[in-house]
């Protein structure tokens, strides 16, 4: 399977789960180009976007995950060739 480009965005309203989300991305290191995380301390909530480059399965894989994290959101943007 060829591999993609792709930008993931990650909003964490529920501080508490932060460290599963850094556990996630830990674990898809490889797929990881490059990483902003922000707090937005006015809104108590944080948000990170991450430049990836793999396959599909891979990135859908580490947001799946992510997704089920409760009080978390993400979304993809990925390259279509």
């Amino acid at each position: 399977m060829e591999k993609r480009i792709g930008v993931v965005g990650i909003i964490i309203e529920e501080f508490t789960n932060a460290t599963f989300v850094n556990d996630i991305l830990h674990d898809f290191g490889d797929l990881i180009v490059g990483r902003i995380g922000v707090p937005y301390k006015d809104r108590g909530i944080f948000v990170i976007s991450i430049i990836v480059d793999g396959t599909m399965d891979e990135i859908s894989a580490m947001t799946g995950k992510i997704g089920k994290i409760p009080g978390v959101n993400v979304k993809a943007a990925i390259t279509k060739q």
